[in-house]
Parts: structure tokens; C-alpha cells; sequence
């Protein structure tokens, strides 16, 4: 799968304008963490979005976004955001089978500045009964 990726953000560089490579691309994101508060275990899975812009003068391109745990599931867009376009990255976080607290990070690599960003979601799961 991520070999995929990778021929697919390399496709989608040579695919640029030759005029392109010459700016920058910049990642600016809304907010960097996001605190669902109280969840319930079996409420099923909790989702949030970060918004991002590309106030950079080039296209922005993710590479790779990855959870530090299986419970946490990342998803962004794979192809170019244009220089001024918004953008979101989708988490979802399963909180069935882990009551309790939680704090878990995101790490979102990109072709632009900066290379590599990271989003926190936490919260505190309420056991099913």
C-alpha cells in the first residue's frame, strides 16, 4: 500500500508545472489538538477533522499520515492541494475495549514546510456496562 502511495505522489511531483518547483508549499493547520471530552466505549467510533492550508506558493502534497496505535486511523487527501486551497485530514480513534483516558498523536508528512506535523486527539472513554 504505501508503495502505491509513493509512485502515486511521485506521479503527481512530475505532473507539477515545470514553473512550480521554483516556490514552497506551506501546511498551516486550524488547530493541533482536538479533545472529543467524554466518550462512551460502546458510543462506536469517535471522528474529528483538522483543517489545513496551503499558504505556501507550490502544491501540497501528503505523503504519509500514521497513529501511533491501531486504535487511531488517519486519512488525507492524496492528491495536490493547490496554493491557497484548504484541505482536511479525517482521525478516527475506537474506544471499544480502552476505558479510560487517552492522548494519542498523529504524524503527517508533507513535501512542504514544514516536512512533518503532528495532531494530538484526547479524551476519556466511559466504560460500557
Amino acid at each position: 500500500m504505501r508503495k502505491i502511495i509513493a509512485i502515486a505522489a511521485l506521479i503527481a511531483i512530475f505532473a507539477i508545472p515545470a514553473g512550480a518547483d521554483k516556490g514552497e508549499s506551506r501546511m498551516k493547520l486550524a488547530e493541533t489538538v482536538h479533545d472529543f471530552g467524554t466518550i462512551k466505549e460502546n458510543g462506536g467510533p469517535a471522528v474529528c477533522e483538522f483543517e489545513f492550508e496551503n499558504q505556501g506558493n507550490a502544491p501540497l502534497l501528503i505523503f504519509d499520515a500514521t497513529a501511533e496505535c491501531g486504535c487511531t486511523r488517519p486519512e488525507y487527501p492524496k492528491n495536490p492541494i493547490a496554493p491557497g486551497k484548504k484541505g482536511k485530514v479525517k482521525v478516527t480513534y475506537n474506544p471499544l475495549g480502552r476505558p479510560g483516558p487517552f492522548d494519542k498523536t498523529v504524524t503527517i508528512k508533507t513535501n512542504g514546510s514544514p516536512k512533518k506535523l503532528r495532531v494530538k486527539i484526547r479524551g476519556t472513554v466511559t466504560p460500557k456496562k
